[in-house]
């Protein structure tokens, strides 16, 4: 081989290395750019979720039309039209609020006729409502407790009898906090986000002097004594249903032992399921993110779990069937739609995936009103067919791995037997979207409030929370629960007083009527239309 051949050689070889390294450059500035547009839809687009079914026309007319809830024609059809969903106005003021009257009269001496000088009387009145806000004020009650001794024994007798009138006792002992104060501090920090230090400051602004530490060991002294007993009859309470859906995220715990400050510690969240009749949402506060800690929560559980794809999951005892989330499968193809150019999305392998789930889902809206065994025959006649199709289009997909579309097709696979299992049971739900939804009101809150300071505060932050996130669901006032709690609790069995901690729960007679949120009048499809809109 002479020198003019090796040469040729060696150059196709150092043009076939190029080509390979350009090749993978190209493919890392691919992933660049999807990770760029990934990142500007994050930060500056909507975080909603939502396509339109008919992005890809993988269905026919008559699957998308199907509803299971209308009954069928007699004798008149009718053109199926469509129009814009409208956001319904709720705005509505209770009828029992007190009404303040302010009369708007002529003074007598101007009640005169302009043309002819005679006396004006009323004829009419016009009416003008406004909504008044009165800011929360505090005022001092002053417990007097009457002491009582006999007359004729003081003067008679060694021993008098000394009688007191019976008085409640106080949420904490040797406190000069109310129920109602501690209701309001708790109601504020774990529903409406404020954390006590914006609480200490709205106090001084009425010149009231409570520090945040005081207010932080009143809400931990009232949990450990009255909650904690309440929040484990609805650990009880709901170990005992058949359909759990459950969650976890971080939360941020300074002074934990053997840990940094900024090393990240968990709260958990189990719930019941829709099915129940009236619902328990728990959190549950643990230092890390191991399978111990729902398997000792579960420990009396026996049914179905509803879970993301975490793996801690699938280490729980054989009694507990856990459910996969179709809504993390959606998520994962709607993700890899987004990381392309707009106009490669719509006829994408992505944007497929996406209609597939969609199509999913919305035989699930069909079969809502449809009792247990007839939705599970549903979901095998209509849904099954889909799911099976769907996987066998992503066997056939060749994907690169690293990509997004290629780990939301790795996600499904691994995930089948998981995702699956929603066809079980008429009662279980294609996602774990509940659970979702339960656990972001902790999430918001955490923006708030950034971290708690011991763990002995994120416990009783999980106590609080799971009390408000219960008594909100159950369609109760979260102060006016807390208040009567308070009220209540440290004189449980007495005369007039509930008599035990499993009478605090949702669905107990005991709840007095005034701890309920007013129902508003709006007619069923008003309400169904305004939760799809949400």
């Amino acid at each position: 081989m002479n020198r003019q051949e090796i040469s040729v050689e060696k150059l196709l070889n150092i043009i076939e290395e190029k080509e390979r390294r350009i090749a993978e450059l190209e493919q890392q500035v691919q992933w660049f750019m999807e990770q760029i547009r990934l990142s500007k839809r994050k930060q500056f687009g909507v975080s909603s979720e939502q396509t339109k079914i008919e992005q890809i026309n993988l269905f026919n007319e008559e699957e998308e039309t199907h509803n299971l809830a209308i009954s069928e024609p007699q004798k008149i059809e009718v053109k199926a039209y469509y129009r814009k969903r409208t956001r319904l106005t709720t705005d509505k003021l209770p009828e029992d609020l007190p009404v303040e009257v302010i009369e708007h009269k002529l003074p007598e001496k101007e009640c005169i006729c302009p043309e002819c000088g005679s006396g004006l009387h009323t004829m009419g009145k016009e009416t003008r409502d406004e909504l008044k806000i009165i800011p929360a004020k505090a005022v001092i009650v002053r417990h007097i407790r009457h002491v009582y001794s006999c007359r004729n024994c003081e003067k008679t007798s060694d021993h008098t009898p000394i009688v007191k009138a019976d008085t409640p006792e106080p949420v904490i002992k040797g406190s000069f906090a109310s129920p109602e104060t501690i209701a309001h501090i708790a109601t504020q920090k774990f529903m409406m986000g404020s954390p006590l230090y914006r609480q200490e400051q709205e106090w001084k602004q009425n010149g009231i002097e409570i520090s945040r530490q005081t207010m932080s060991n009143w809400l931990i002294k009232a949990c450990e004594n009255w909650l904690e007993p309440i929040y484990e009859e609805m650990k009880k309470r709901l170990c005992e249903h058949e359909v759990l859906h459950a969650d976890e995220t971080v939360v941020q715990v300074l002074k934990e032992p053997g840990k940094a400050a900024q090393s990240k510690s968990y709260m958990w969240l189990y719930r019941t399921s829709g099915e129940a009749k009236h619902q328990i949402i728990l959190y549950d506060y643990q230092p890390d993110r191991k399978h111990i800690h729902p398997e000792e929560f579960l420990k009396e559980f026996s049914g179905y779990l509803h879970a993301d794809g975490y793996s801690v999951y699938y280490k729980l005892p054989e009694k507990i069937t856990v459910v996969g989330c179709w809504a993390h499968v959606r998520r994962k193809f709607f993700d890899a739609m987004e990381a392309l150019p707009k106009e490669k999305q719509a006829m994408s392998n992505a944007a497929k995936g996406v209609a597939y789930c969609d199509k999913l889902f919305h035989l699930e809206k069909q079969f809502a009103l449809l009792c247990p065994e007839n939705r599970l025959k549903e979901r095998e006649k209509q849904s099954k067919p889909i799911i099976d199709e769907f996987y066998d289009w992503i066997r056939k997909l060749n994907v690169l791995p690293k990509t997004h579309l290629g780990k939301a097709v790795q996600y499904a696979q691994y995930q089948r037997k998981y995702l699956e299992r929603y066809m079980l049971n008429g009662r279980l739900e294609i996602s774990n979207n509940r659970a979702e939804r339960s656990i972001k009101p902790f999430v918001i809150g955490r923006k708030n409030w950034l971290f708690s300071n011991t763990p002995s505060g994120a416990r009783a932050s999980a106590v609080y929370y799971s009390l408000v996130e219960t008594a909100k669901e159950n369609g109760l006032n979260p102060f006016e629960y807390l208040s009567w709690i308070f009220t209540q609790a440290p004189n449980l069995g007495k005369p007039g007083y509930v008599s035990s901690f499993a009478d605090f729960l949702p669905g107990s007679v005991k709840i007095p009527a005034k701890v309920f949120i007013p129902q508003s009048k709006r007619t069923e499809l008003e309400k169904y239309a305004w939760e799809e809109d949400e």
